[in-house]
Order: C-alpha cells, then sequence, then structure tokens
C-alpha cells in the first residue's frame, strides 16, 4: 500500500545532481576497474567487454528504478529496523531481476565457448555478484540519506529551540514593562499636586523611561551605560516620594559601560532595592550600584540596607529561586541570553546590607560608545 504524499521528502534540486554524479561515477568507475582487471588478467574479447558495458548499464537503469520504488514508498524515511529486511529483500529481487535481463545477453555471447560451468551455477553466481553490488550500493544510497535526515533534524531542533527561547525572552519582557510602569506612574502621582514645574520635568523623565522600555523590548541586549541612564532617571522620579531617604552611590569601571547586558536587567535590581531597602525602613539608606570586569566576566552589584531571612536567602542564591517576580524574570532571562554561566542571585553582604548580584560571561561584541 503507498504512503500518503505527505509522508514522501519533497525534491530537493542539490540531492538530485548528487545522485545523478554519483550513479555516473559509481556504475562508471565500476566498469573501468573491473573491465580494465578482466581484460589484463584474463584477457577478455571485445564481444564480452561489450556484453559487461550492457550488463552494467541494465544494472544502473534497474538501481535507478529502485531508487524511485524507494521514494514512492516511503523509505527513505524509515528508521535502520524497519528499512534493514526492506533493503535485503530487495537486494536479492533486483539481483535476480538483473541476472534475468541480462541472461539473454549473456547466452548469446557464450554460445560458441566451451561451457566451464552449469547454467544453473551461472546463474547463482550471476545473482551473488548482483547482491554485493546492490548492497553497496544501498548502504551508500540510505547512509547518505540517513545523515543528510540527521543534519536535518539538527538544524530543526536548533531552530525550534531558537523559536521558544524567543517566544520565553517575549513572554518575560511583557511581565518586566508593567511592572516597571507601575511604579513609575506612582512616583510622579505624588508630586503632580505639590510641584508642578518639578511635575513637568518628571513627565520628561517618565518619557524616556517609556521609550526607552518600548525600544529596548525588542532588543536582547543593549549597552550598560544605557541601563546606567535610565536608571538615573528612575532614581531622580523615586526621590520625589523618598527625598533625602534615598541616597545613590555610584562606582562603575568605564570599560563596563560598553558591555552587553539585557534590558531592564539594572532597573529591576535597583526596583528591588528601593522596594525592600528604602520604602520599607522610615530612615531610608543608600543605594550602591557597583560594576566590575573581573575573569571575562561582567560583576553587577545592587545593594540596599536590610536583613535577608535564612530562608530567603536559602531560595535567593539559586539562578530562578529569587524572592520576586522581577528577579525571577530577570534571571530566566539572563540565563536564555548567556547561558549557564550567567547568574543572579540575593546575598546578604556586610551587616545590615543586602546584595543583589548578576554575573554576565563578557561578549565578543561590543556596543559602540555613544554620542
Amino acid at each position: 500500500m503507498f504512503r500518503p504524499m505527505s509522508s514522501v521528502a519533497p525534491a530537493n534540486p542539490r540531492h538530485d545532481k548528487l545522485y545523478v554524479l554519483a550513479q555516473c561515477v559509481g556504475w562508471g568507475g565500476f566498469t573501468l576497474i573491473y573491465g580494465g582487471l578482466a581484460l589484463f588478467i584474463k584477457g577478455m574479447t571485445l564481444a564480452q567487454g561489450s556484453v559487461f558495458i550492457a550488463t552494467n548499464i541494465c544494472g544502473l537503469l534497474i538501481s535507478h528504478l529502485y531508487r524511485v520504488w524507494i521514494h514512492r514508498r516511503g523509505w527513505k524515511q524509515l528508521s535502520w529496523p524497519a528499512l534493514l529486511p526492506r533493503a535485503i529483500a530487495a537486494m536479492v529481487v533486483l539481483s535476480i531481476l538483473w541476472t534475468a535481463v541480462t541472461w539473454p545477453i549473456y547466452q548469446l555471447i557464450q554460445s560458441d565457448e566451451p561451457k566451464k560451468l552449469s547454467e544453473a551455477a551461472v546463474f547463482l553466481l550471476s545473482v551473488l555478484n548482483g547482491v554485493w553490488i546492490y548492497s553497496t550500493w544501498s548502504l551508500l544510497y540510505f547512509g547518505y540519506n540517513i545523515a543528510d535526515r540527521y543534519r536535518r533534524s539538527e538544524v530543526e531542533r536548533a531552530q525550534l529551540a531558537a523559536t521558544v527561547k524567543e517566544a520565553e525572552l517575549r513572554a518575560l519582557k511583557s511581565q518586566v514593562n508593567p511592572h516597571f510602569i507601575f511604579n513609575a506612574l506612582n512616583s510622579l502621582r505624588a508630586l503632580i499636586d505639590e510641584e508642578p514645574a518639578r511635575a513637568r520635568m518628571a513627565v520628561t523623565q517618565l518619557a524616556n523611561l517609556l521609550r526607552y522600555s518600548l525600544q529596548s523590548g525588542q532588543l536582547e541586549t543593549v549597552p550598560f551605560e544605557e541601563e546606567l541612564r535610565i536608571v538615573n532617571d528612575y532614581l531622580a522620579l523615586e526621590q520625589v516620594r523618598h527625598e533625602e531617604r534615598l541616597r545613590l552611590r555610584l562606582d562603575v569601571a568605564p570599560e563596563a559601560l560598553q558591555l552587553s547586558v539585557p534590558p531592564m536587567l539594572l532597573q529591576t535590581l535597583v526596583e528591588n532595592a528601593v522596594k525592600y531597602g528604602i520604602s520599607a525602613r522610615s530612615e531610608g539608606g543608600e543605594i550602591a550600584i557597583i560594576a566590575r570586569c573581573t575573569q571575562g566576566e561582567l560583576r553587577i552589584q545592587v545593594t540596599n540596607p536590610g536583613e535577608l531571612p535564612r530562608e530567603a536567602a536559602a531560595a535567593a542564591s539559586r539562578l530562578n529561586g529569587s524572592t520576586g517576580v522581577g528577579l525571577r524574570n530577570a534571571a530566566e532571562r539572563l540565563r536564555l541570553l548567556f547561558g549557564e554561566r550567567a547568574s543572579l542571585r540575593l546575598r546578604a553582604g556586610e551587616a545590615g546590607i543586602v546584595v543583589a548580584e548578576a554575573l554576565i560571561p563578557l561578549k565578543t561584541v561590543r556596543h559602540p560608545p555613544s554620542a
């Protein structure tokens, strides 16, 4: 019963050209080598040589018909256990067919020569000769197609992984942006009635934040300098609410500014520090942003005052075990973009200090300095 056409792989012009070349080289080379040996060792006559060439042409045509059968039956999609018995049976049938087709030609040439073997023995030897020839043909043909199928499956698997990664990144970004916008609007709301002039400046800063959020949502990475600039706008908005309770310290190595980081990574760490280190404490405190390049990694630390409970510290030390949705998303984006070498964790620093630390493997491609 024939397989449905959907199960048959579409024709590939490159494969067809390679097949024609392999047929010509294979059968032509076999004819030249085998015929040359017979000529110099056994003294093959011109008539015998003609029969040999005609026989091999028939063998080539039969192998081509065999390929058509393989395509129509869908054998190229079979696994080795399912393919092997079919291929063995086909080799025997093809060899018998080849011998039967060329037998009248052989009889015509050998009619006047003394027979050393019976016709049955000659027929059997011819069949056995065909078996090893078609066995070699099948091994090369199916071996190439199975290797090509494996290569295509690896490419498809890589494409699927990239598609899944892109979808996961889009989902994570869609969770980060609303959270960030909500916090920024809360900061602006507190300012509108009290200081309209300062509120107008805050609107400009919020517009910068929203523009950056929309633009960076289309990118996998951005220069760390851009993240730092937008965080300054965010902290300026937060200082509207917290005033002197919020203090900032920057300690950023110049070589770190043009390195690639996921968009909204630093923003997420700073938001977390403001929420748990400043808003939750009546006396406020200092937020420090520290960035260093060490041992082939970009190390970003954001510190804030506070205490990390032992249970939370144990959970947050894992890559995806941070205490908030924003940090969990940031950790997952790091893993998707930079692999298992990247990490994000919370840990207790010096007395009364909590450290959020991101480690990012350095990439060879750097962003050009901004104007």
